[in-house]
């Protein structure tokens, strides 16, 4: 089978740690079939001239081609209008990236679009001009936020029904879907993985003296894009409130985003213990895992995120929101505690509680039993199959067996 995916959440030579989670998949994914990558960077006339203001503009020395993780990636331009435009921007999208899809017509079986929009509804155009079908991966906000919009809802509304089928990673998601017209048999729930052999359990300690963290001090760790909508004030606050084991304990913050000033002013007005580390290497990450005693996620939205499982996989507990698919982890208290989101008081609660629980590492592993990678990419190649199968089947029903 020779799969084509397109997406604009893909890493690149400017923005190497960008969806980890996509480029892991589809290395794995690579290893059971023909994998290309069409990876799209936004552009407007002007946009190198913003480089400082515009990820646009940050993005244009990315090369047209790549190699990443043994995937041929290929980086077309694709058009949109900057703050406004989001009804026209699957439409804009399709427009620019159709000479570049065009190149693979009758190289591919199937067309996978891996964001709802505009990458989704563009594959559902794109797919018709390939002659093949399409099928549409959910990640959380593409569904939570961008399919709210009245534009983006619409389009989506038309595309998705059309998709062949339609993979998301958590069942909040397909029931998202179903939402939007799309029939419960043609959604298949393909869960996220992790790296296993890099995230385990490793001893705290050692781990803390790789980084240098100070020694037995109660540790509570943050990992994603530093944003309003991950929680990420919310944690702060929480972290500022002063519940018993909190005022000793040292929130760390591992990644960046456009919250990460409002996060400072609001650490050092509280006097909360917050340590911004910025976006750091995958491969820190699971040190960093090592080194604290609990993960904490209180997003707004989810789909099914990955920080949660690599923390679950290296045997850490996690205080998370009960939101998008993190329940369908959180499922026992042995792996952690679900709080309501945008809650600082409930969540400041929810840490000092965790903090002051021993729990075996090793039974949190045991008990989540978090799958790698291998298998997520195994059930999206399956979801894959059925999708060329089911087209065969529509266009040559004669061949059909009763």
């Amino acid at each position: 089978m020779r799969v084509l995916i397109m997406t604009k959440i893909f890493p690149n030579r400017v923005e190497p740690l960008s969806a980890p989670f996509n480029r892991q998949q589809f290395a794995a994914l690579s290893r059971l079939c023909d994998v290309e990558v069409v990876a799209t960077i936004p552009w407007f006339p002007g946009s190198a001239v913003f480089q400082r203001w515009s990820p646009a503009g940050r993005l244009h020395a990315v090369p047209s081609h790549e190699h990443i993780e043994g995937l041929r990636v290929h980086h077309p331009r694709s058009v949109f209008v900057p703050k406004v435009g989001h009804g026209v921007s699957g439409a804009l999208y399709a427009a620019s990236v159709a000479a570049s899809v065009w190149r693979y017509r009758g190289r591919v079986d199937v067309l996978l679009g891996s964001w709802a929009y505009p990458d989704g509804f563009a594959a559902v155009l794109l797919a018709e001009l390939l002659g093949v079908p399409s099928v549409v991966k959910l990640h959380g906000s593409d569904m939570d936020v961008v399919a709210r919009m009245p534009g983006p809802r619409r389009c989506l509304r038309w595309a998705l029904p059309r998709a062949q089928r339609v993979v998301a990673v958590s069942r909040s998601l397909g029931r998202s879907a179903e939402e939007l017209g799309v029939r419960h048999n043609r959604i298949d729930i393909v869960p996220n993985g992790v790296d296993t052999a890099r995230f385990r359990p490793a001893d705290r300690e050692a781990a803390r003296a790789r980084l240098g963290v100070e020694p037995g001090v109660a540790l509570v760790l943050y990992v994603g894009r530093i944003e309003q909508d991950k929680g990420a004030l919310d944690l702060v606050r929480a972290f500022g409130i002063g519940k018993p084991g909190l005022e000793a304990a040292q929130l760390v913050m591992v990644g960046d985003g456009t919250a990460v000033a409002a996060c400072r002013r609001i650490a050092s007005a509280m006097g909360a213990n917050v340590v911004f580390k910025g976006a750091r290497p995958h491969a820190e990450v699971s040190t960093w895992l090592a080194a604290c005693n609990i993960l904490a996620l209180p997003s707004w939205h989810e789909g099914m995120p990955n920080a949660v499982l690599e923390a679950l996989a290296c045997g850490r507990r996690v205080v998370a929101t009960s939101v998008g698919g993190i329940p369908d982890v959180l499922t026992s208290p042995t792996l952690g505690v679900l709080v309501p989101p945008r809650d600082s008081a409930a969540l400041a609660a929810a840490l000092s509680d965790a903090l002051g629980a021993s729990y075996d590492p090793a039974a949190v592993a045991a008990t989540a039993h978090v799958p790698d990678w291998e298998r997520s990419a195994s059930l999206l190649h399956q979801s894959l199959q059925t999708a060329v199968a089911e087209r065969r089947e529509e266009q040559w029903p004669c061949l059909q067996i009763a």
